[in-house]
């Protein structure tokens, strides 16, 4: 596979502090990983050497729109699932809607509100605006965010890599699973691999 740094963009998805510091929405929660606290510093060095060959960093951020009363609208399968969710939390502008500090700033940051970075948001604008064709896509969880927005960049013809090591999820066995079943559609290597390319 031949890559184009200045076409190229790093996009991880949902590296936020309420998922992983301890004192975020998830971290409160008892919600954690070890494999998901360490993908800031193991995507890091692939940012950077992406930057520095004139490509660009995407940050797509998870987010929980604010009623007028403060509680967030969550949709009723996340709130069956993280019933600990709450007012305050992946709120627009709040400390723990923010990318991860290892990780910040990004080059160009989005909401979502779904799985997909790319379901009803700006990044296919910024993609074609800053003249973009393929994704690096790291980040969590893999069988979630990640997976919809492989899939969804799929079919929009976007040459995809998604990070082997640069994705987690709260099990083991089913990030592993999700690897194998997008490999069909996408190019999956380490962190390594795809800075090698570079």
């Amino acid at each position: 596979m031949e890559l184009d740094p200045k076409r190229t963009a790093l996009l991880t998805i949902d590296l936020q502090n309420d998922f992983l510091h301890p004192e975020g929405a998830y971290g409160r929660a008892g919600q954690t990983a070890d494999s998901i606290a360490a993908l800031p510093a193991r995507i890091a060095p692939l940012r950077d050497a992406l930057r520095a060959q004139g490509g660009h960093y995407v940050s797509a951020q998870f987010t929980l729109v604010p009623s007028p009363g403060g509680e967030p609208l969550i949709a009723p399968h996340l709130k069956a699932l993280r019933p600990f969710l709450g007012a305050g939390d992946f709120c627009p502008g709040a400390w723990g809607h923010g990318l991860v500090d290892e990780l910040s700033p990004a080059d160009y940051t989005i909401e979502k509100v779904a799985y997909s970075a790319l379901y009803q948001t700006r990044l296919e604008y910024i993609l074609r605006a800053v003249g973009i064709d393929t994704l690096i896509i790291g980040g969590i969880v893999t069988n979630g965010g990640v997976a919809s927005t492989v899939r969804d960049a799929h079919l929009r013809n976007i040459e995809t890599i998604l990070l082997s090591d640069g994705s987690a999820a709260f099990k083991q066995d089913v990030h592993d699973a999700t690897l194998i079943s997008l490999a069909t559609v996408t190019h999956v290597m380490t962190c390594a691999e795809a800075e090698a390319l570079l």
